[in-house]
């Protein structure tokens, strides 16, 4: 009876050993699949193994973010490319991304579409006819940043298509562009217009009027969500970043304001 008692209570521990075992393969296979996603991005200048200034790839980490995705982060010198990652984006451009599968996909449109698509919860997807709100800010801030003359016009068509933005939020009394929750329209928008503003300060001294009160309404709510503070490169990096892209500290100082109508006045 003992030594019947002790056989059935050896096999009753090794089951329970077994089924240990086994739960915690499948976790730790759970976990491998988990944070198989990986994404490389730019390293700070001057400091590549800070996360750096792109624009696009902050999208991209954020689409993540808010979605609760894990991943591994990959900081790429792009004054230093390493041969592994030419071998998978040959222009050598960042972001990249791969989803676990071992194939590497470029571009943050079609990345942010990628992950989307696998991980639609939450949905991130912006109504078509919010799509192209404030599409054209950051071209019109890049050939103002760049600019060396100040009466080219490239700070007037800034401010029009701030005021485009404005007059979108103002008539759709929300806090993002389509409704009460954030989307991938935001996510775009958010990291051009923190280098919009840390930039144009620093290198033209130059703020968002006042009277924008819901750009300036809308660009707090972005950067105080927790996806934006996570992943924003630190305003020392973004300056260096620009700067070695060529901007420099303009000489005139002078910041604009709008009078009624709508129209810019520069002081």
């Amino acid at each position: 009876m003992a030594a019947g008692h002790k056989n059935t209570t050896t096999v009753a521990l090794l089951v329970l050993l077994l089924s240990l075992m086994l739960s915690l393969t499948v976790s730790v296979a759970r976990l491998s699949i988990a944070t198989a996603v990986e994404v490389c991005v730019k390293a700070a200048v001057g400091a590549p193994d800070k996360l750096g200034d792109c624009p696009f790839s902050q999208r991209v980490l954020l689409t993540l973010e808010e979605k609760k995705v894990p991943y591994q982060l990959k900081l790429i010198d792009l004054s230093n490319k390493p041969g592994w990652f030419l071998k998978i984006s040959p222009e050598g451009k960042v972001p990249v991304y791969n989803g676990g599968d071992g194939k590497w996909i470029a571009n943050s449109d079609v990345i942010t579409q990628v992950i989307e698509k696998k991980y639609p919860t939450p949905s991130l997807i912006t109504p078509p006819e919010y799509a192209s709100v404030g599409s054209k800010i950051f071209p019109s801030f890049v050939k103002f940043l760049m600019s060396k003359d100040a009466n080219d016009g490239s700070e007037k068509a800034l401010l029009y298509e701030l005021q485009a933005l404005e007059k979108h939020l103002k008539a759709h009394g929300y806090p993002y562009i389509s409704g009460k929750n954030v989307s991938a329209v935001d996510l775009s928008l958010a990291p051009k217009l923190f280098h919009l503003v840390v930039a144009l300060e620093h290198f033209k001294r130059w703020k968002v009027p006042e009277s924008l009160s819901s750009v300036h309404a809308y660009t707090k709510a972005l950067f105080s969500r927790e996806s934006f503070i996570k992943t924003k490169p630190t305003k020392e990096h973004l300056i260096a970043g620009w700067a070695a892209e060529g901007a420099r500290v303009s000489p005139h100082t002078h910041r604009a304001l709008l009078v009624p109508g709508g129209h810019p006045r520069f002081i």
